[in-house]
């Protein structure tokens, strides 16, 4: 699978038609087709994160993650017919451009900024999660893993550009669910059928819902339906990596059939990683690994179970492991390719001579990629020292997604909010989300307080012991811990993004209109909330020439 890739890499890069120029590199010349784009975005962002994780905190906490397909479904209409029609029209190469047309540079820079932050935090992630993977599995150490999958993917997306990601997020797709299959269907086979998985789940605590409104408990109904739906918005409908894919697409028409074709096929993944932490509770629900101390991190857990269940077949457990290996590659491959496009765009853009040349500039984006992989793979060093690594994605992410999130609704959908209020809101709210998730890891990694797992049982296994559980926090936590430092992880980018709001909205309003705003500027749907001639003087326009620009503005659709 990696030598697939490398010559994908070599074809694009080498024989087909070269990366040669910005366009070329970051939107494959604006001519990608449907399925290929929609398929890449749902490899992209099932990552080995996916494969490993999920499965793991569902043997853990039980299937509520599972609540995330309201989330899928909610969210991709939202790009849709919200925010992908407004870059779909500007064209822009970094999404954060349109916040330099709305606001000014400074908010521009400071979204950039943010999007950078939550890269550098993400990627190593996404490298740990396959070498932990092939650790467990085999002799292999994987400090030596990590910098082989991170040089491959550096050398295939360097040379290739967004053509080469693309393409080989799609053959890398394929193995991956192929790999998921085979390992449910074995899994399911092995404890005796899909009624035995539901019983011993049912059993077990798997299958219960809470609704507690509290938001300092971890696997609730809310958390899931509110919180994770806001988290994917920010993946989905402003993230970089997902617009840059959707404007190489020649029209918005074929955006929204490839979300909905995304939408179906992210379901059908996370469903199956679901229903795989099912199978791996009724396989092991009386003889627990973790109490066994034969798995010391729940990241370990799958590939612990495929080496218990399926080592008798042969190929399965390479094909896990290829499988894991494909998921981490595309999302890799996918952001490093996006936020090479945003670092140049957005910074180095502002430092080269004016008279540089296509051919100048795709050997920057090049050198661009070099560095992020290279930055990922040291980063490693500092992720392996954290906790289980779907929980500790979705709060590195949400320090900087609330915000970012925060600052393009600002944008669309409130024709009122000036630069003023955007970027008020966005530092308090990256201020305020990196308070609560350092404390939150900080006590965690201190032992101060834990989420404690749903029943577990060793009583099958041959010293007849019984360990009980509860999904509530350490006794005494609620004491020794403020509440702000023990809020569930899938709050974080709601209340990032209210943060900005909150006080972006306010300080907009106290601050008075800066500048006509551009009907292009504002998503379809909330165009009628544009200010009218008539209304003007609520939004600070008091001279006759401000009053002209205005209705030019409303009028014209040409961009200020």
């Amino acid at each position: 699978m990696l030598g697939s890739s490398v010559v994908i890499g070599i074809y694009f890069g080498c024989f087909g038609k070269k990366q040669n120029s910005a366009q070329e590199y970051l939107l494959g010349g604006k001519n990608m087709k449907v399925l290929p784009i929609a398929i890449s975005l749902v490899a992209s962002h099932v990552s080995g994160i996916t494969v490993l994780s999920i499965p793991a905190d569902t043997y853990n906490f039980g299937f509520t993650y599972a609540l995330c397909f309201f989330g899928i479904l909610v969210t991709c209409p939202i790009a849709s017919y919200v925010t992908m029609p407004v870059f779909h029209k500007l064209q822009v190469t970094s999404t954060y451009e349109y916040l330099e047309m709305r606001f000014n540079a400074q908010t521009r820079s400071m979204a950039s900024l943010l999007f950078n932050i939550a890269m550098v935090l993400y990627l190593p992630i996404v490298i740990y999660g396959p070498a932990l993977a092939l650790a467990q599995a085999t002799p292999i150490n994987l400090h030596i893993v990590n910098p082989i999958i991170c040089s491959v993917c550096i050398f295939y997306t360097t040379i290739g550009g967004l053509k080469t990601v693309v393409w080989t997020d799609t053959i890398q797709f394929g193995a991956m669910i192929a790999a998921i299959v085979a390992v449910l269907y074995v899994g399911i086979e092995a404890v005796g059928g899909m009624g035995t998985v539901f019983s011993r789940s049912l059993a077990g605590e798997r299958l219960n819902l809470d609704f507690d409104v509290d938001l300092t408990n971890r696997d609730t109904f809310w958390a899931l339906i509110i919180g994770w739906s806001i988290h994917w918005s920010s993946l989905v409908a402003i993230n970089q990596g997902a617009v840059q894919k959707c404007l190489s697409l020649p029209s918005i028409e074929e955006v929204k059939k490839t979300m909905l074709i995304f939408a179906i096929g992210s379901i059908f993944c996370k469903a199956a990683s679901v229903l795989t932490g099912l199978v791996m509770y009724a396989h092991y629900h009386d003889c627990d690994p973790f109490l066994l101390k034969r798995v010391s991190k729940s990241d370990q857990l799958l590939p612990y179970y495929i080496m218990d269940v399926a080592n008798k077949i042969p190929g399965l457990p390479g094909l896990f492991i290829a499988g894991v290996f494909c998921a981490a590659l595309s999302t890799l491959s996918a952001n490093m390719n996006a936020l090479s496009g945003t670092i140049y765009q957005d910074f180095v853009s502002r430092f080269v001579p004016k008279n540089i040349t296509d051919e100048q500039v795709s050997k920057i984006l090049k050198g661009i990629v070099i560095v992020i992989g290279v930055t990922s793979t040291t980063m490693v060093l500092v992720v392996e020292k954290l906790g289980g690594i779907l929980p500790l994605s979705i709060a590195f992410a949400g320090i900087t997604a609330g915000p970012l999130l925060g600052l393009f609704a600002l944008g669309m959908l409130f024709p009122s909010a000036n630069a003023k209020g955007a970027l008020a809101g966005s530092i308090s709210s990256l201020l305020f989300g990196s308070i609560m998730m350092v404390g939150n890891q900080l006590y965690q990694a201190t032992g101060v307080f834990e989420y404690a797992s749903k029943p577990a049982s060793i009583e099958g296994c041959s010293n007849n012991i019984t360990i009980f559980e509860t999904n509530t926090i350490t006794p005494n936590a609620e004491e020794n811990v403020f509440m702000l430092f023990r809020i569930s992880h899938y709050y974080y980018t709601l209340i990032g993004m209210l943060v900005v709001l909150g006080i972006g909205l306010p300080v907009s309003w106290f601050t008075g209109r800066e500048k006509p705003v551009d009907r292009d500027l504002i998503t379809p749907c909330m165009q009628w909330a544009i200010p009218t001639a008539e209304n003007v003087k609520l939004y600070g326009v008091a001279t006759a020439e401000e009053l002209k620009m205005l209705n030019e503005s409303i009028s014209s659709p040409k961009i200020l």
